[in-house]
């Protein structure tokens, strides 16, 4: 596909998540999609589909804003930002993001998203993420929750 496609597909994808559109997020991606971020370790498939699902459907006060789409035949990138109420704790996060993508047959076949986990952390959780977010062991419960949810959220749909 064309840098001009690619480009338009990732515009595409972020316009969709700013309605919390997440079916036509999915959409966007192959079958055998590789997600990956800081908080979700590394989702293939169908999880990756149901995770924006998951954050689509428990977003509260969310807005999100992009900008910085960049795209050639083969990869692309964005920068986005999404601000909303963490639900565990009831504070606001805004979290600032730069997503890889890497395209196949007009989709995206790898979207990666990095952020620092310890600036999410400090919004999210307080001041145990203040003192705590930068250690493996917050990390590790961090990936542990977010994975708990998906796994929930598939089962109960």
């Amino acid at each position: 596909m064309s840098e001009e496609a690619n480009s338009a597909l990732i515009t595409r994808f972020y316009q969709a998540f700013q309605r919390l559109d997440a079916e036509a997020m999915a959409a966007c991606y192959t079958e055998d999609v590789v997600f990956s971020d800081p908080a979700f370790g590394e989702l293939r498939g169908r999880d990756a589909g149901d995770m924006w699902r998951m954050l689509t459907t428990r977003a509260k006060d969310f807005s999100l804003t992009f900008d910085n789409v960049r795209a050639d035949e083969r990869s692309g990138g964005a920068h986005w930002v999404a601000t909303y109420l963490f639900s565990q704790t009831g504070n606001v996060v805004i979290n600032d993001i730069q997503a890889r993508f890497v395209f196949r047959d007009g989709k995206i076949c790898e979207h990666h998203d990095h952020f620092d986990l310890w600036r999410w952390s400090r919004q999210a959780l307080g001041f145990k993420g203040l003192l705590l977010g930068w250690t493996p062991l917050v990390r590790n419960a961090v990936r542990a929750q977010a994975l708990k949810g998906l796994k929930a959220f598939q089962a109960s749909r």
